[in-house]
C-alpha cells in the first residue's frame, strides 16, 4: 500500500461527507469547491468508493453522494484502502527494494491497523470541535414540472367579417 494525496483527498472528502449527511445527497462539485480539489480527481476517488461500498450515488437534479455505511462503521483504513492502489516494484527497483521491503510492509501494516481505530465519525466530530461552519441547507428537492398554461379565451371577433358585423349590432 502507498499513501498519497489520493487518500488524503479521499479522506477530506469523506468527512465533507459526513458533516453533512443530514442534509440528503451532496453534489460532488460542492465537496469540490470546498475542499479545493478539482472536480473531475473527486469523481476518480468517488468512483472507488462507490466500489468500495463506502458512498452510494443519486442521479439526477437533487442527487449527489451520501454515506454507504454510518460514518462510526467506516474507518480511515476502509477510505485509504478503497483508493490507493498496491505498489508492485519489477526489474531493478525489485531488487534495490528487496532489502528494505520487509520494514515498509511492515510499517503499511502498522498504519492500516491504526487507521482501523479511527472512525469517520471520530474525525467528522473532531471537526465540528474545531469549529467547521457546517451549511445545513434544506435538502435539494426535485425540479417540479412548470404549471400548465391555460389558453387564452377572448370575446373578441376572430374575423374582419365578424368584426364589422360586431358595430352593426349583429353578432
Amino acid at each position: 500500500m502507498r499513501m498519497s494525496t489520493k487518500s488524503r483527498f479521499a479522506v477530506q472528502a469523506m468527512i465533507d461527507l459526513a458533516l453533512r449527511e443530514r442534509s440528503g445527497p451532496v453534489a460532488l462539485a460542492q465537496v469540490a469547491t470546498r475542499q479545493g480539489v478539482s472536480l473531475s480527481y473527486l469523481e476518480q476517488l468517488f468512483s472507488r468508493l462507490r466500489r468500495a461500498g463506502l458512498v452510494e450515488s443519486t442521479r439526477g437534479p437533487g442527487g449527489g453522494y451520501t454515506l454507504g455505511r454510518r460514518p462510526a462503521d467506516i474507518s480511515a483504513a476502509d477510505i485509504v484502502s478503497a483508493v490507493e492502489d498496491e505498489v508492485h516494484e519489477t526489474g531493478a527497483d525489485a531488487e534495490r527494494m528487496q532489502l528494505t521491503r520487509e520494514l515498509w510492509a511492515d510499517l503499511d501494516a502498522v498504519l492500516l491497523r491504526h487507521l482501523a481505530t479511527v472512525p469517520l465519525q471520530q474525525l467528522a466530530e473532531e471537526q465540528r470541535a474545531k469549529g467547521v461552519e457546517v451549511d445545513h441547507a434544506a435538502p435539494r428537492r426535485m425540479v417540479e414540472p412548470a404549471p400548465a398554461v391555460r389558453p387564452l379565451r377572448s370575446t373578441a371577433p376572430n374575423s374582419v367579417f365578424a368584426f364589422g358585423q360586431s358595430f352593426a349590432g349583429r353578432g
